[in-house]
């Protein structure tokens, strides 16, 4: 299966709600209680089942605080942030969730087959279920080869394919993964696409970042910008996208100089599949646009989409 750009109609509205955040923010302080750095200001987001959702965000901009809110692993200063419909400090509700950090941290003198056997008796798995479920995941992550050679042997992009294993091993409902492709080449890039897409079409709810604004782009249904702590862009990727001022038009089995003509006239002329509607900008671009917008207008709020 190729990635390609996850899609989705009318029936977001009709999915449930897997994760809410109202007016979520975070400020680290010091030992004094001062304020030492605002991580998130109020953050209003709602994600549905079965959406794959991408934050995107400079170094610093709020991306992993927001998934560690989601997480409970840390405590938000403001507001309040439900998984499942339990607040997200309820860690019960991570029995249904898969983590993936920006860094694995994993014991290196165990093995593949070791650590998924490890991080299943976490979940009080069965020892079958262990063996069958952690032989899958070795296999769809490419490391059957591999799965005998303790992880202090891995290459880093060996360790994020186990890592991305080890947060799939209790077959969770809602998977984050916190930067997936890094250290990836190529075809592991590809492969991991169609992972997070194979897992969308299992009805489970993806929150991916990543500063490989391509993967993000050919993946995630709807995306949120965040830049200096403060939501910048929401909404779906083809209407972010989408430049609405210009008008395209695309044909197939066209002569050059039918290429020129009207929609009649390209009929006319044996044109086929012909396509009237926006072109679209790249995520990069809009990324790019929303940074510097930032940083020339530093109270511009996000565009609700």
């Amino acid at each position: 299966m190729q990635a390609q750009a996850a899609g989705g109609g009318g029936a977001d509205a009709s999915r449930e709600v897997v994760v809410e955040a109202r007016n979520l923010a975070k400020t680290y302080r010091d030992f004094w209680g001062r304020s030492k750095k605002v991580a998130l200001k109020p953050l209003d987001l709602e994600i549905r089942r079965g959406e794959i959702f991408g934050l995107l965000g400079p170094n610093g901009s709020g991306k992993t605080t927001t998934m560690k809110l989601l997480l409970g692993l840390i405590f938000p200063t403001g507001g309040e942030a439900f998984v499942f419909g339990r607040e997200a400090t309820d860690v019960s509700k991570n029995e249904r969730i898969g983590y993936l950090p920006e860094e694995s941290y994993l014991y290196k003198f165990l093995d593949a087959e070791e650590t998924l056997d490890f991080y299943g008796r976490l979940f009080d798995m069965p020892p079958a279920e262990r063996r069958e479920r952690a032989a899958a995941l070795i296999k769809r992550v490419g490391l059957e080869r591999d799965r005998k050679r303790q992880l202090k042997e891995y290459s880093k992009g060996m360790t994020r394919r186990i890592g991305v294993a080890q947060a799939l091993i209790n077959d969770p409902d809602l998977v984050i993964l916190d930067e997936p492709t890094s250290g990836l080449d190529p075809i592991g890039t590809r492969e991991m696409k169609d992972l997070i897409i194979e897992l969308k079409e299992k009805g489970k709810t993806v929150i991916m970042s990543s500063h490989l604004l391509a993967d993000v782009e050919d993946v995630c249904d709807r995306i949120a910008v965040l830049h200096q702590g403060e939501l910048k862009e929401l909404g779906r990727v083809e209407e972010l996208l989408r430049v609405s001022d210009i008008t395209q038009i695309r044909a197939k089995g066209l002569s050059g100089a039918a290429a020129e003509e009207i929609r009649e006239v390209l009929r006319r002329h044996g044109g086929q599949d012909i396509e009237i509607g926006n072109p679209r900008t790249t995520l990069e671009d809009l990324f790019l646009d929303v940074v510097r917008d930032t940083e020339a207008r530093p109270g511009r709020r996000a565009r609700q989409g």
